[in-house]
Parts: structure tokens; C-alpha cells; sequence
């Protein structure tokens, strides 16, 4: 008698004596047969319990869907109009000879498997849920992964090393979770947002290739690829260049996609920041999608269309146009709907040229703006953006945020209407990123954050502050960023320079980093690193929907946990140990 998982039993095992455990999925009563669906992780195996074994027969009449049970039996072939070639073990059957309930189960709200199971139940039930197979699939695809990730920085020479998870509050871009001291009342701990200080450290004291598999917190709104608590691969190295990390990171996503995917062969193309912004309107194209945008400024300085002309010699303006292949297709209703998205992004309005037969200018070529554009200027917009018959070319002209923001949206859309979205992966490194973005009252604040390295020192006292350009890179895969990275600063006039220019002052700046700014004084390496969260890197590559598809226990949107009813309420003792008092505002 041997024990085997479904989805280990293969023709080697037909006519062996066999036992199994799992879960009852479905009962079925054949003309006196039954019949038991047994599920194990993520693999039904067929069971069959004839009546002339009266003992075992009663007890399988009497099983329901969720059952736990141990079946004992022997291995055999189904016969051919009866395989399932859905199903690993659909070949094989397992006649019964024993079987035992080793514990009931009451009638689950939902049928596992089932796809129609609205997402809060699936929370609420969670173990239940866990027990279908694509949470099953995914989570062992999240097992592969790590397993892969470590397997390459052991190989590497890289020191595993684990960072404070009660740490102090830093700016980092989102709120931070506060941890209440109760041996120091009135004073707080910070769940980390990210290892980066600790990491830091790790280089000055002389760890040159450190990894960590690591949860992080942020308090910010949710979307559908963020969670309060996630995981994140963080890496740095000391004596390093952009050049060395992205190879090594190249390296890693070649290994993982050969081993999980099945991929030998995968490309990394790079761009600028600013190029990226100019071409898609974003810093995570996706270049699965060949339409982009061109500048047009230049050739439309002189026309009589105001919506453009007014703005030519505006420097935070953008005028541009990009090709839609096939777009003359699209229906007038179709084309109301794109320009109400590009609205809904700031901009006014989304004008458009049919360029439905280039060879007759008069006919061929249809736009409400056709008056406005002599026939120079749009035969050579034509052959700027490379229009052929049949497509369609939009435009868009105003600030440069908001024709950024509303040519993205439209980009996107487009190239799901048109299909041009190819199944593949394509992988770009976005760098030369701005050192500091302007915030709404006019103050600078760090793109990345504010231990990223200038590209050049001296641009910190010469160039003005938001032209500086940084030495930041992010790895963007289909339109998604799955990671960040950057060379550190490891001068200690430098990071003080940097926080300055963020207008932090002395105070401040001691408070929160007066440590680190000291260890940067007793010989800092140079060094860099990168991290990617590991969620959504598995969201990617299960074609999973929401981050919260590839997470064990994830929380909803309002960072609840529907299983443990968490975050609940604490009694007036425990928070009498903390010196707290809780007070809940009224909505005014």
C-alpha cells in the first residue's frame, strides 16, 4: 500500500494498492455506482464505490461536498470514452476497498472552484477559497518564484539578511503604521515602508551583497495591485554601477522565466525618462502597444488653429499627435467615447484625422479640423507618425500633465479596441529619471526618494532643481512597474545638500536621519540596489486580475481583514497599558 497525491499517479501505478486523503468535490449516484470526486491540493481524482462492498458503500452514500476522507483502493484505466483530459489523473480511476471520514463538514456558503463567487464571501470564507485551484496554482507559482529568487542571490554570493520590522518613522511616500511603546509612553515605532536606511546601513558596515525577501507597510488608498502589508525582493550592492545592477537583475528575470514560464529567451529594451514621457505620457509603457506620440510643435506653429497655435511657444505645453492603425474603423459612437475618457482626464476635447485613402487628399482624408490645417501641414503629420490607409490620427494639445495623463488613458484603450495588443513580455528599463518633482504649492519633493544619487554632484549647486537629472532606474514589464531602483548617495555634503534642497531643516533632518548621516561619515561605499514587490510580480505571471488573487490573506480596499474581522476594537485596559486614550471625532 503506498500514498500518493492525484496528481502523482500515473500508468505506473495501475493495478497498485493505493491510499489517498483529500476532499469530497462532488458525489455521484450512477445506476447503483457511486461515484466520488476526490480533491487533493490541486488535483480530482475519480473514485469508485460498487454496492457489492456494503460497509464502504453505506458510508460513501452518506458523503457530502468538503468531507475530509482516506480512501484506500486500487489504481485503474479508465476506459476511453470515459477519460477526462482536463484532468492530470483523467486517465485513471481508483476502485474502492476502504474509506474513512476523518471529519465532516458542514454546507460551505460557495462551491469551491466556483468563478461567480462574489469577493467578499471568498475573504470571509478564506480557508475555503484556498482550498480552489487557482489560489492553489498561484501559490505555488509564489512558492516557485521565491524559491528561484534565492536559489539566484545564494548562487551570487549574496548574505540573506533580515531588517527591524518596529522601526522609526521616515518619509517615504505614504503614511506610515504606528506601533504604540508601552516601556516608553507617548513614544512610537513605525512599521517600515521599505528596508532602505537599514540596507544602507548594511553597505556602510562593510555587507557588500545583501537580499531579503521583506514585508513592508504603507497606509495609503488601495488599488487593485496594492495592498497595506506586501512583499517586497530588496537587494543592494556595494562598489556598484547601474550597469552591474541591471545585468544582474536581467540575469535573475532570464532564470525565472526559463524555470517558470518556460521562456528561454527574453529582451530588455531602454529608455529615457524623458523619452518614455514624450512617446507614451507615462513612465510604465507598455510595449506590447505600437501606438505612441510625436511632437508636433514644430509643424503646426504656424497654422490658424488656435487650439494649437496659441500653445507653441508655451514651454509647459505639449501638442501631438499619434496613429491609431486601423482606427477608421472604429464607430462615431466609439470615438465620442475616447474623447469623453480624455475628458475625464482634464482634457478638453480629442480631435482626429481619417486618413481613409491618402491617394485623394479632397475625400480620402476627413476631419472636423481639415479647414483649419493647410495640406502641407497634415500630409507631413501624416508622414511623421507613419499613417497608412485606414487609420486614424488623434491630437491632443494643452498642458503638458494633463495631455500626458489623457493621451495615456487613450493609448491604453486604443490598443485594446484595435487588438494590437501581442501576448508576450516585453521588458523595459525606464532611466535618467529627475532627481525632484514639483509639488501642487510649487516644493520640491524626491521622485524615487531622497537617498537617490544625482547623476552629477555638482548639478546640486548649478542646475536648477527640477532639471537635475538622478541616477534612478525602474524595470517596467507590460505597462506595469515591478521595480525601482537606484546608486545611493554616500557622501554625507551630499545627503545633506539633497535634504536641504527638499527643505527639511537641521532639526528635522537630525531627528530623522542624524544616525545615518553619521554613519555616512566613517567611509560609506558606493552602492546601489533595486527592489520589486513580489506580489505584483505574481499577479503578472499568473494573468491574475487583483493583487489580492496571489495572496494567502490579503486585505480589502478599506484595509480590512474580512476572515479575522481585523483591525477591531481593544479594551480600555490594554490601551491604558500603552498611555493612550481612544477618541473618536464626530463627522462635522
Amino acid at each position: 500500500m503506498i500514498s500518493l497525491e492525484s496528481s502523482q499517479i500515473n500508468k505506473n501505478n495501475v493495478g497498485q494498492s493505493i491510499t489517498l486523503f483529500g476532499w469530497v468535490n462532488k458525489r455521484r449516484d450512477h445506476g447503483g455506482v457511486i461515484f466520488i470526486d476526490l480533491r487533493s491540493s490541486n488535483e480530482i481524482l475519480q473514485i469508485v464505490f460498487h454496492p457489492e462492498n456494503k460497509k464502504i458503500f453505506k458510508i460513501a452514500d452518506d458523503l457530502r461536498n468538503e468531507f475530509v476522507v482516506m480512501v484506500e483502493g486500487i489504481v485503474k484505466d479508465r476506459s476511453k470514452e470515459n477519460i477526462n483530459e482536463d484532468l492530470l489523473s483523467g486517465s485513471f480511476e481508483v476502485i474502492a476497498e476502504n474509506i474513512e471520514v476523518l471529519n465532516k463538514s458542514k454546507t460551505p456558503p460557495f462551491v469551491i472552484n466556483d468563478k461567480d463567487v462574489n469577493e467578499d464571501q471568498r475573504l470571509k470564507y478564506r480557508y475555503l477559497d484556498l482550498r480552489g485551484s487557482r489560489l492553489q496554482s498561484t501559490l505555488t507559482l509564489r512558492s516557485k518564484l521565491i524559491e528561484n529568487i534565492r536559489d539566484f542571490f545564494y548562487t551570487n554570493k549574496f548574505i540573506d539578511i533580515e531588517t527591524p520590522i518596529l522601526t522609526k518613522t521616515t518619509p517615504e511616500g505614504a503614511r506610515d503604521y504606528l506601533v504604540p511603546s508601552r516601556v516608553n509612553p507617548g513614544q512610537f515605532f513605525a512599521l517600515p515602508q521599505s528596508p532602505q536606511i537599514f540596507k544602507q546601513t548594511l553597505m556602510i558596515g562593510g555587507i557588500n551583497r545583501y537580499f531579503q525577501i521583506a514585508r513592508c507597510f504603507r497606509d495609503e488608498d488601495l488599488r487593485a495591485d496594492r495592498q497595506p502589508e506586501f512583499t517586497q525582493l530588496d537587494i543592494e550592492i556595494a562598489f556598484s554601477t547601474e550597469d552591474m545592477i541591471k545585468e544582474l537583475i536581467e540575469s535573475l528575470f532570464t532564470k525565472i522565466f526559463n524555470e517558470i514560464l518556460n521562456i528561454s529567451e527574453i529582451n530588455f529594451e531602454r529608455l529615457s525618462y524623458d523619452e518614455s514621457m514624450m512617446k507614451y505620457g507615462c513612465d510604465k509603457p507598455d510595449l506590447r502597444n505600437p501606438i505612441c506620440m510625436y511632437d508636433i510643435k514644430n509643424i503646426v506653429q504656424d497654422v490658424e488653429f488656435k487650439v494649437f497655435s496659441d500653445l507653441v511657444n508655451d514651454l509647459d505645453s505639449k501638442i501631438v499627435a499619434l496613429r491609431a492603425p486601423g482606427g477608421c474603423n472604429l464607430s462615431r459612437k466609439e470615438i465620442d467615447d475616447l474623447t469623453e475618457l480624455a475628458k475625464s482626464s482634464g482634457a478638453k476635447g480629442l480631435a482626429y484625422i481619417k486618413c481613409e485613402n491618402l491617394n485623394n487628399y479632397d475625400t480620402g482624408i476627413i476631419s472636423p479640423i481639415k479647414k483649419f490645417l493647410n495640406e502641407s501641414v497634415i500630409k507631413e503629420i501624416i508622414n511623421l507618425v507613419g499613417a497608412e490607409n485606414n487609420d486614424l490620427i488623434f491630437f491632443s494639445s494643452d498642458n503638458r500633465k494633463i495631455v500626458d495623463a489623457s493621451m495615456t488613458v487613450i493609448i491604453k484603450e486604443l490598443g485594446k479596441k484595435l487588438n494590437l495588443i501581442e501576448n508576450e513580455w516585453k521588458f523595459v528599463w525606464i532611466d535618467d529619471y529627475p532627481l525632484f518633482d514639483k509639488l501642487d504649492n510649487g516644493d520640491p519633493t524626491s521622485v524615487h526618494h531622497p537617498f537617490t544619487a544625482p547623476a552629477n554632484d555638482e548639478d546640486l549647486d548649478q542646475v536648477d532643481i527640477f532639471d537635475i537629472k538622478s541616477k534612478a532606474y525602474d524595470l517596467v514589464l507590460n505597462g506595469n512597474e515591478i521595480g525601482g531602483g537606484s546608486i545611493r548617495i554616500h557622501k554625507p555634503e551630499v545627503q545633506q545638500k539633497v535634504f536641504k534642497l527638499l527643505k527639511l531643516s537641521d532639526s528635522e533632518v537630525s531627528n530623522k536621519f542624524g544616525f545615518f548621516i553619521d554613519a555616512l561619515s566613517y567611509g560609506c561605499p558606493p552602492h546601489g540596489g533595486i527592489a520589486f514587490g513580489i506580489d505584483r510580480l505574481v499577479m503578472l505571471l499568473s494573468d491574475s486580475k487583483s493583487i489580492r488573487d496571489v495572496i494567502a490573506f490579503p486585505k480589502t480596499q478599506s484595509s480590512a481583514c474580512l476572515l479575522t474581522d481585523a483591525p477591531s476594537d481593544v479594551t480600555d485596559s490594554q490601551l491604558e497599558e500603552l498611555s493612550l486614550k481612544k477618541e473618536i471625532k464626530e463627522d462635522e
